[in-house]
């Protein structure tokens, strides 16, 4: 009898106990990109303090330490943080755009563009790491290249 007691008051504390964790989760949105993610109180506070008070999601928060290595001068962790919101606005609709893979074409042009200016490549296309091949930004090149992959899957 004394065995199911035990039994009975371990499988009720785990069940309290998981019960606390999942009490512990909140529910917080990144200011820059909009991302809702589940994260601890205590996580939560943490990022907030490292950013002024703003919840950045992981990915935008590898963008502002990015922004800060990219950067020609030395810039602030608030400075990079400006630069990535604002950016972020450029890139955010109230509805769905009228077309989505133009926006997206749109979107990967700037960050190739982004890239490309970086003080850590160099100025030739075989020297940028992680490009193999040399990409023209001029206007329409990459729209191409989506009406190219088309004519491949029709090819098929």
């Amino acid at each position: 009898m004394s065995t199911s007691i035990i039994t009975e008051s371990v499988v009720v504390s785990a069940a309290a106990v998981v019960a606390a964790a999942w009490e512990e989760g909140d529910m917080v949105k990144c200011a820059c990109c909009g991302l809702t993610e589940e994260c601890t109180e205590e996580y939560i506070e943490r990022i907030r303090e490292r950013y002024k008070g703003q919840w950045i999601c992981g990915l935008c928060a590898e963008a502002v330490k990015d922004e800060i290595v990219r950067s020609e001068r030395l810039i602030s962790a608030e400075e990079a943080l400006n630069r990535h919101l604002n950016f972020c606005k450029k890139f955010r609709f109230t509805g769905p755009p009228p077309d989505p893979v133009m926006q997206l074409i749109g979107a990967m042009k700037q960050i190739l563009r982004r890239s490309s200016e970086s003080p850590r490549f160099s100025s030739s296309p075989a020297g940028m790491i992680g490009i193999g091949v040399g990409v023209d930004l001029a206007e329409g090149s990459i729209p191409a290249l989506g009406d190219h992959s088309m004519e491949m899957e029709g090819g098929s």
